[in-house]
Order: C-alpha cells, then structure tokens, then sequence
C-alpha cells in the first residue's frame, strides 16, 4: 500500500500513521481514561516508556480519579503499527467527519469515525493535533474519555 494510513485491502485510512503515532507518545506521555458503564465509573493511566523506531513498553494500571494507582501496573511491548492498527475499521461499515468537541482536556478538532459493526455500532473520536489512541469513544454501552494528558 502506497498510503501509510492504509493498512490493507477493504480497510478505512486510520487517522494516523505509526510515525505520527510514534511521534505524539514520548516516553513519559500519560493519558489518565475514565471509563462509565453501567451506572459505574473506573479510571485506568496508559504510560509510554522506552520508545524506538519501532515501539515502545506500554504500562496500563488501574487508578483512582486522580490518577493515583491502585493495583499493579501491566507492561506490554507493543509496535507503533499495532497501535496504528486499533483504528484499522472495514472501509464499507465506517464513516470519517471532522467534529469540534468539548472534552475534559479541552475542546477539540477531532475526526469521528462511526462504525457499524454485527455487535452495534461504535463512535471513535481522534484529536486530529494529538496522534495516538481516540481522546473519546462509545462502544456497547461504555463511554470512554481521556480526561488528563501528561
């Protein structure tokens, strides 16, 4: 494929590539996520260590609403092209718009991308000036929001 946002046949271009991505997760980035489901709210913190050409040891770690942790953290090696492929959707079942949103960390240019899937459908919304993981997202009844950046 000729355009690094594609990333095979019958995919939708993702809304970045895994340079960009690379690029806008510097070891340290920490992205605290609350998630509401179900009449509950938990928080978990993403942290990026030890990044190189070619990925980086992710840390995910359940967290108080302040971000403070409250269980062990779990650290995987992951590849900036994996990262890029969490947004690779069915080109036919997904829709792209620009949307300008009010989140926690402010309000933002984002790409929407709507997916429609055999299980429901799915919202994703990407800041289009923060390359990496949607700052927002619905899906089967979660609400999911990066509500600090760091």
């Amino acid at each position: 494929m000729s355009d690094p946002h594609v990333l095979g046949p019958d995919l939708a271009p993702t809304p970045f590539t895994a340079d960009e991505i690379r690029a806008g997760n510097p070891d340290g980035r920490r992205l605290l996520v609350r998630t509401r489901l179900e009449g509950r709210t938990t928080y978990h913190c993403d942290s990026f260590q030890d990044g190189d050409a070619d990925g980086c040891a992710l840390s995910q770690v359940v967290t108080d609403a302040s971000g403070t942790p409250v269980d062990d953290p779990r650290t995987s090696r992951v590849t900036w092209r994996e990262l890029q492929a969490h947004a690779a959707f069915p080109e036919a079942a997904t829709t792209v718009t620009h949307e300008r949103i009010r989140l926690a960390v402010g309000e933002v240019d984002c790409l929407r991308y709507d997916v429609q899937r055999d299980d429901g459908a799915s919202t994703f919304w990407f800041a289009v000036d923060r390359p990496g993981m949607p700052l927002r997202y619905a899906s089967r009844g979660a609400e999911v929001e990066v509500v600090e950046i760091a």
